[in-house]
């Protein structure tokens, strides 16, 4: 479940990202849902909320290890609710970790291609299929330990003395 759901991720997140800078990128916003939902590319170096811009060596160096925590997690994995949430934030990371190893300005330094905008008005900030998958991911991760849910598939509860 884990890796099917990480590649469907990373898949979709590749494939709009190709899209948008071909037939978007440098055009005027595409209103998807009204004043709502807008698709306009922008690059950015930086981590969420453009953070750390010209930093992107380094956010690079942590997806890096964000994958490899994730894959050597896996070998531990008993738990569906667990597998999905790290297979989000797997497919997540290694879209982003793509777009900072392959894009442009250079090799490792490549900015990730955001274009998903939601509430326009407000200056929400821009973000990408790997960024939502993330944020669920981690949200959902939040989720399953607060409820005792572990990686193996066991449940403390709280209530074992």
């Amino acid at each position: 479940m884990l890796a099917v759901l990480a590649a469907c991720i990373y898949i979709a997140d590749l494939v709009s990202k190709i899209l948008v800078v071909e037939y978007i990128e440098g055009g005027e916003p595409v209103q998807v849902i009204g004043e709502y939902v807008q698709l306009r590319v922008i690059r950015n170096s930086g981590a969420a909320f453009s953070i750390g811009t010209g930093m992107t060596i380094v956010f690079t160096i942590i997806a890096a290890g964000v994958v490899i925590a994730i894959l050597r997690t896996a070998r531990n994995l008993r738990s569906l609710p667990w597998a999905i949430t790290l297979g989000m934030l797997l497919g997540g990371a290694f879209g982003n970790l793509t777009d900072r190893v392959f894009r442009s300005p250079a090799p490792f330094q490549g900015h990730v291609v955001d274009f998903i905008q939601v509430f326009p008005a407000t200056h929400f900030p821009i973000f990408n299929v790997a960024d939502s998958s993330i944020v669920c991911g981690g949200i959902l991760a939040v989720f399953l330990a607060w409820r005792g849910y572990q990686i193996d598939g066991t449940r403390h509860t709280g209530d074992e003395k």
